[in-house]
């Protein structure tokens, strides 16, 4: 009886001695991964996977397939941090992964991780405006005058609306020496002229190109170009402004959901190689600006000139401007005019 006994606890333990000799089992690595990623960019990235896919098989030997979240840059960031697992984030505004750096999901020294303060190309805010210019438009002065109606994201939910607001916003402060109180006399007048506010930059083009609202669609340089290309038979021009903001397109690994996933050196792989050759020239055709010297040399005939001022230089870098324009009753609040 008594060894009857022993055997049965001895079989009821025999599992637990097994666990606690095997070490547990290590995760698989991920066969996907998912970039959250701006409302613009959604052919850019279709491109940029079709290649890296195969890439990163013929490199590694495994499979992979990269998925696409699209929206504007600040309601991703809200979506990361509610839940939205992104292994990697390819924005356009420094702010909202720093939003992510704020929240423990991106680590502090993001920026140092890669080329260019990890910002692989680059924009600018510029105009698309229908065949033959009929209003004239040349500058950002035009913006604002009673007979022009615009059409660009809201800057509340958009990096790409919020561009424009601080490039119309620098200029005024140009235009009038440092008069505060001018620019924002000229931002409110701007924001008022604005049609329709859409939550992101794909939705603004579609209610310019497609619902015929405005007179202006103010949006990144290499949407506007895209947008002509896309719609010849309705012969829209392409306006650079003489003078417009520089808008860096920063890229991160999600530190927090690579570590879950065990993605960490697949979403590495994928954001060093935007800075390829091959992930340059796509971006370019694209119509970005690259910061692959040789590439750009390439594609030069494409664009326009432009004198592009920076956050750092007009109003003393992302910290200062988050601080006075963007927080909740700031500057931004204060002189916008919803639709």
């Amino acid at each position: 009886m008594r060894l009857s006994r022993r055997l049965v606890l001895a079989a009821a333990l025999a599992p637990l001695v097994l666990s606690a000799a095997v070490p547990p089992a290590r995760a698989a690595e991920p066969t996907s991964i998912l970039n959250a990623s701006y409302d613009i960019a959604r052919e850019l990235f279709e491109a940029i996977n079709a290649k890296f896919e195969p890439s990163y098989k013929a490199k590694t030997g495994k499979e992979i397939k990269v998925n696409q979240s699209h929206a504007g840059t600040s309601k991703q960031a809200r979506s990361i941090v509610e839940g939205l697992e992104a292994d990697v984030v390819t924005f356009n505004q420094i702010t909202d992964i720093q939003f992510l750096v704020d929240k423990g999901f991106v680590a502090k020294d993001w920026q140092t991780r890669l080329p260019n303060a990890a910002s692989p190309w680059y924009s600018f805010p510029a105009f698309l405006v229908r065949a033959g210019n009929p209003k004239n438009v040349k500058n950002w002065d035009d913006l604002v005058r009673d007979d022009v109606k615009l059409v660009f994201p809201n800057p509340k939910t958009s990096g790409n609306g919020r561009y424009t607001y601080i490039a119309a916003y620098a200029f005024a402060l140009e235009k009038f020496n440092g008069d505060e109180a001018k620019a924002d006399a000229f931002a409110k007048k701007l924001l008022s002229n604005v049609v329709v506010f859409d939550t992101g930059g794909r939705g603004a083009t579609t209610s310019f190109v497609e619902r015929e609202q405005g007179d202006v669609l103010i949006t990144f340089e290499a949407e506007v170009i895209s947008a002509k290309e896309a719609y010849k038979e309705k012969n829209f021009q392409v306006v650079v402004p003489p003078v417009s903001l520089l808008a860096e397109f920063p890229v991160a690994v999600v530190d927090k959901v690579v570590d879950k996933r065990g993605s960490r050196q697949v979403a590495t792989d994928y954001l060093t190689w935007l800075y390829s050759t091959e992930g340059q020239t796509i971006a370019a055709q694209a119509n970005n600006r690259v910061v692959d010297k040789e590439v750009a040399e390439q594609f030069k005939d494409k664009f326009a000139p432009v004198r592009l001022v920076k956050v750092e230089d007009v109003f003393g870098g992302w910290d200062k401007l988050q601080k006075a324009h963007f927080v909740s009753d700031g500057k931004l609040d204060q002189l916008f005019v919803g639709k």
